[in-house]
């Protein structure tokens, strides 16, 4: 189990320098919007993930005028200390030791330490295409499974090629044929992690959230993909023409999709605000839950702005949960200060509260 015992953070965002000791248990982080509190929270989640929780692209993380960021985490593995930091450069370079060890490869640090986020960005998780629910799967998968993510990688690299090769004036069908064939493996093996990801995920969202919700809706997680329909290779045969048209790849595993639904119907559709956070926070619940399951247990679990478009009646169901199951490190963050103060304080003696202004973190536990 990693706890995070200290961060600093240094030209982070709106964080030009913050050096915070935890909780080993509920740490509380408020102040008022675009203070800092999610900036934090991103710090913490980029030391395990390698990228922000937000954007794909470092541009935005660098503090206005830097062209450097530095973050490093002393974390209790096992009972022992290891402090990771990581570098990134204006332009791309990220270095990342522990122990001031270098990692070969910064997708080997991926999985050491495990996290689960629970934000306002997930509503893209409903909102937004297909897109943003693969990336959903891939960063709960690739935390798991190492194979699944060396899979992943050479596919899209794959992919890459091919499309590449499809720009081309007259692509030769049969070195087509040879592209198709090695992708075809990783496919299967993403196919089959993602359908079993998606099996294990429904029953443990559906009875989250029939906790939150008092039972009132029936919810639902379904996997779709073109592989349902054969190998990869027959999908491609069938889409050659397609492809050639189009001049890229019209079919494959980049096209999967996780359909989510209430009472039978689309949720983007159906669901108001209030259903539609419920079911969100549902979702990245049972995440945790398959995590803490795989990983034997639980990750540093992040809930940023939860309590938001959530009315009381939630937010007391969601607190039962977090006080009666084995959660380990929680971080919250929340504009109300009294609110959050007054909901863990019963949850636990053990937590920390912090309060942010412009980017500097002040301890304040009461």
């Amino acid at each position: 189990m990693a706890v995070l015992k200290k961060i600093v953070v240094q030209d982070f965002r709106n964080i030009a320098l913050a050096e915070l000791s935890f909780s080993p248990n509920v740490n509380c982080i408020s102040g008022n919007n675009g203070e800092g509190k999610t900036n934090l929270m991103d710090a913490i989640y980029y030391l395990s993930m390698t990228k922000s929780a937000f954007s794909s692209s470092d541009r935005y993380n660098f503090r206005h005028g830097c062209d450097r960021f530095a973050l490093a985490g002393t974390y209790a593995i096992d009972g022992l200390d290891s402090v990771f930091t990581m570098q990134v450069q204006n332009g791309g370079e990220k270095k990342l030791r522990r122990d001031d060890k270098p990692y070969g490869r910064v997708s080997e640090h991926i999985g050491e330490l495990p996290i689960v986020m629970v934000s306002p960005a997930d509503t893209s998780l409903v909102s937004e295409s297909g897109e943003e629910r693969r990336r959903f799967a891939n960063a709960v998968l690739s935390q798991m499974d190492r194979t699944y993510l060396a899979d992943i990688q050479q596919y899209n690299r794959l992919l890459l090629q091919r499309n590449r090769f499809l720009k081309e004036q007259a692509p030769d069908p049969d070195l087509l044929a040879v592209f198709d064939s090695r992708m075809a493996g990783c496919a299967a093996s993403v196919h089959q992690a993602r359908r079993q990801f998606a099996t294990d995920l429904a029953p443990v969202v559906s009875e989250y959230y029939r906790i939150l919700s008092g039972g009132r809706e029936q919810v639902s997680v379904e996997y779709v993909s073109d592989l349902d329909r054969g190998s990869l290779e027959e999908v491609l045969a069938r889409h050659r023409d397609r492809d050639f048209a189009f001049r890229y790849t019209t079919a494959g595993i980049q096209r999967d999709d996780l359909v989510f639904t209430m009472d039978g119907q689309p949720i983007r559709r159906c669901g108001s605000q209030g259903q539609q956070k419920s079911f969100l926070v549902s979702l990245k619940f049972a995440q945790y839950e398959l995590m803490k399951k795989a990983y034997g247990f639980p990750p540093i679990l992040l809930l940023d702005d939860v309590f938001d478009k959530l009315d009381m009646n939630r937010i007391s169901n969601l607190l039962s949960l977090v006080a009666g199951q084995d959660f380990g490190q929680i971080f919250i963050t929340d504009s109300n200060k009294v609110r959050m103060q007054g909901i863990v304080d019963r949850i636990t003696e053990d937590r920390a509260y912090f309060e942010t202004v412009g980017g500097t973190f002040t301890r304040a536990d009461v």
